[in-house]
Parts: C-alpha cells; structure tokens; sequence
C-alpha cells in the first residue's frame, strides 16, 4: 500500500500545474525544449537530486540520527517538494515574477505583491482542486512544510519578522527593487498563513520558527545543485558559455588576486568587464553576505577547481552535437552531481544564513563560483536583456487587458471562467481577512489597502497570469488586442 507521502508526490506529479512546466522558461523561452531546460525538465532534476541527498542523508548513522531529531528526512517528501517547488513560477521565470511582482504592488495594492515560492504555496493549498477537498492538493503537513523554503511572509509575520534579525535569514532582507516593502522572498502570502501555521506546527519543538524543515533544506541544497550544473550545460551547447571569455576571468583573478584585493569598490564597479574585476566582487559580496560561510583559501581553490573542471574541461572543446560532445556533457553532469551530493553534510547548529542541511565548504563555494560564471557570462549579456525587456511588455500589457476587461460592466460577464472562479475565491478570502486581521493588507510603508473587491480582482489577474505558459501568455495577449483572426480557443484548464 502506498505511502501518504508517496500519494503526495504522486498528486504533484499529475497536477497540470506540473505539466505547464513543460512551457515555462528556466532561462531563455522560444527554444526548442529538446536543447534547453524549462521548469519541468529543471523540476524532475530537482526531485532526483533530493531523492539521492535525502538518501544520503538517511544511509549515514550519524546524519541520520541528526535529522531524525530535527524533524525527519523522508526521501519521497523531499522529492515531493522538489517536484513541487516551482508551480508558481509564471511565464519567462524569475523576469516573470519580478514583473509580476511589481504590478501586484503598484497596480493593485496587494501589500505581498507576487513570489514564485509563496505562489507555489498557493496553489498546492489552495488554487489546485485536484485533491480530495476540492481545496489544494491535501498533501501531509511534511511535504506543505518542505515546500516552504522560506517560512515566513512577506512582512509582519511571524512576529518578530525574520527580516528583523542581526543577521536575517537567506531571502528575508529586503530586495533592493522594492525597498520598504518587506523580505525578497517569502513563502506564503497572507491568504495561506493558517496553511503555513498547520504545515509548520509538527516541527515547532524541533526547529526556530524561521528555520527550514530537514526535508526543505534538502530540496532547496538540491535546487542549488542542479541550477550550478544544468544551466551551464545548457549554454555550452548552444555556444553561449565560451572559453574564450570565461578562461580570462578566472585566469586573471588567479594570478592576479593580490592585486585585485587592495582595488576600492568604486573601482571594481567601473571596470567591472575587465576580466577578474568580476570575481573579485563576487568574493566581497560573499564576505559581506555569509562571513560565517565564506574562507578565502576555499574560495581560491574552488575557482581553481572551476577552471579546470569546466573552463579548460568542458569548454575547451565547442559543442558539435557529436557523440563524444554529448558524452562530455553527461559526464560533466554525473561527476559534479555526485561530487556535490557526496558533499552534502547536516548540522545542528547552522548559520542563520544556511539550512540543517549544507554543502561542506569546499562544495559550498564552488556552487557559488558556478553560479558566478552562469550569471556573469549569460545573465548578463544585453541579447537577454533585450529579449526579456520584449516579455516585460507582454506580461504588463496582458495584466492590463485582463484588468479592463473585468472592470468593464458591459463584458464582465464573458470573462474566461477559471478567472471568475479565481475572483470569487480571492473576494471570500479578502474578505475575512478585511474583517479578522485587516492589518495584514496594509502596505509596509502604512498605505490604506483598496477595497476587497480590488484587491480580489488584482489578486485573481495574478494568479490567473501565473498560471499561463510562455506561449499562452503571448496567445493570449495576440487575441485580446486583436492580432488574431479568428477566435482563440485555447482552453484553460488550469
């Protein structure tokens, strides 16, 4: 007989929230999904991971027993979570959000605007109706917590807020976007904070109230693992990540780190796409963000390892789809993947800034260094930002279509269904929070909040929004503003 966990994953897993991962960006939309990852293909990596980590974690008689203390480590939990972790990301990924984000604020007053984490907690506790109640997808109290890989909302909750420590928890500081508007990422809005309350309240004499579950902590080391591994892949073989101009950064940071450490910020700042200039802030940042973490002889010998690994390993040699290209990304992939799990360590008492669960310092910076090189040399290139300038048009224009169309009188009524039953159900919530704990709507900065009724249509757009795949969402948009000829009849199931 299965699990109650294993049921759980199984109800993620055949959720169409799942399924519309497979149109979703990870990191560039409008390529052939067969080259690169999306949110699907990312997800299912995510959960092996954590399955493998979680496994790890149980075959040690000394982690093992740790984490039974803490809580627990289930491996079909944390492959659960895994595979749930990103169901709210909405089209084009974190640029997706961010955009969302902003309108959620600006536009509609909602005072928690828009997370791709809490998202995620919304819908498997609310906005799915796939599971027995008709609420959410029922899922055990273990695998609701082991989502929620930061614990807390955006802004007074709990009490004290986690933004409010010496040293806050990763994610709970403010983003430097939306200053005074509470933490950069949070994992329940305040319409699921009685969902968030009954997910955490089995572990309340296990762990701090702002502390991840063991299961959490495992799926979110095993999103870091994947991300630093996976994207990379991804770009070589498209030959966006290139000897050529990663090799000059590290190179020179090497042999030139002495130097490069006496140089002021301002200074690195100006002439930050000289090679090394950008390393260098990458080891401040560290310093400035996770002293308790980062060592500097770490930190050398993870770039080191970096550059020969990937730099003069991997790169050396331009993708051409030949058979022995493909078996160099495979066994890139499989050695940095076991070199990281094999690394994965528990502990009883971690940094504020780190789960139970950790990388070993070694593996630790050079996850951060991979990271450094995804970003430095593919977030960063002005193509992206040009194509992702286009999809922050679309997604704002969308928002403001779907907006004039529910504020319109005259058509209302013809709105998309799943969008009216998003509307009702975010009116009824809006509505006993309006009446049990008004203050929660309240902006941070004391702004009055808007009347339910806006605050549920703005809430309903957003969700329905985060709901489209990246083609949808310009499908959509195409037919609203008349581009298209005949009748869109894409239907919503979602």
């Amino acid at each position: 007989m299965a699990s109650d966990f294993r049921i759980d994953r199984d109800r993620v897993a055949v959720s169409p929230f799942f399924a519309r991962l497979g149109g979703v960006t990870q990191v560039v939309s409008g390529t052939d999904a067969g080259v690169l990852h999306n949110r699907l293909t990312h997800s299912l990596k995510v959960a092996q991971v954590a399955r493998a980590v979680a496994e790890r974690i149980n075959a040690s008689a000394e982690y093992g027993a740790l984490a039974e203390k803490l809580g627990g480590c289930d491996p079909e939990v944390a492959e659960a979570a895994a595979l749930g972790h990103d169901l709210g990301h909405p089209p084009f990924g974190h640029l997706g959000e961010q955009v969302l984000d902003y309108i959620a604020r600006d536009r509609f007053g909602l005072a928690d605007g828009f997370e791709g984490n809490a998202q995620s907690f919304r819908i498997l506790t609310t906005t799915d109706v796939r599971g027995p109640s008709g609420v959410g997808l029922d899922l055990t109290a273990a695998v609701r917590a082991a989502v929620l890989k930061y614990p807390w909302a955006r802004s007074r909750y709990p009490r004290p807020h986690p933004s409010t420590m010496d040293v806050p928890p990763r994610g709970a500081a403010e983003s430097a976007e939306a200053p005074g508007w509470g933490s950069s990422k949070f994992s329940a809005y305040v319409t699921e904070l009685d969902d968030l309350d009954q997910a955490r309240a089995p572990f309340a004499d296990a762990i701090e109230p702002w502390q991840q579950t063991i299961e959490a902590s495992v799926m979110d080391t095993a999103d870091d693992i994947a991300y630093a591994i996976h994207d990379l892949q991804d770009f070589h073989r498209i030959g966006v990540l290139q000897h050529a101009s990663v090799s000059p950064e590290l190179s020179v940071w090497l042999t030139a780190s002495r130097e490069l450490a006496h140089l002021d910020d301002a200074t690195l700042a100006t002439h930050s796409r000289r090679p090394g200039y950008s390393l260098e802030q990458l080891r401040r940042r560290m310093h400035a963000k996770d002293a308790a973490m980062v060592d500097d002889d770490a930190f050398r010998a993870a770039v080191t390892t970096v550059r020969t690994e990937l730099v003069d390993g991997l790169l050396a040699q331009v993708f051409d789809g030949s058979v022995e290209s493909e078996q160099a990304l495979a066994d890139f992939s499989a050695r940095w993947t076991s070199r990281l799990v094999d690394g994965v360590a528990v502990t009883d008492s971690p940094s504020t800034r780190s789960g139970h669960v950790t990388l070993r310092p070694q593996q630790w910076h050079e996850v951060q260094v991979l990271k450094f090189v995804h970003r430095r040399f593919v977030l960063l290139r002005p193509d992206l930002a040009l194509h992702q300038r286009g999809q922050a048009s679309l997604i704002t224009n969308l928002v403001g279509e779907l907006d004039a169309w529910l504020s319109d009188a005259r058509e209302s009524s013809r709105i998309p269904r799943r969008l009216h039953d998003l509307v009702e159900l975010a009116h009824a919530e809006y509505a006993a929070l309006a009446k049990d704990r008004p203050e929660l709507l309240v902006a941070p900065d004391g702004t009055a909040a808007p009347d339910v009724a806006s605050l549920a249509k703005g809430r309903a757009i957003v969700d329905f929004v985060a709901s489209l795949t990246d083609k949808q969402g310009a499908t959509l948009l195409d037919a609203l503003a008349g581009r298209v000829s005949a009748p869109w009849s894409d239907s919503f199931v979602l």
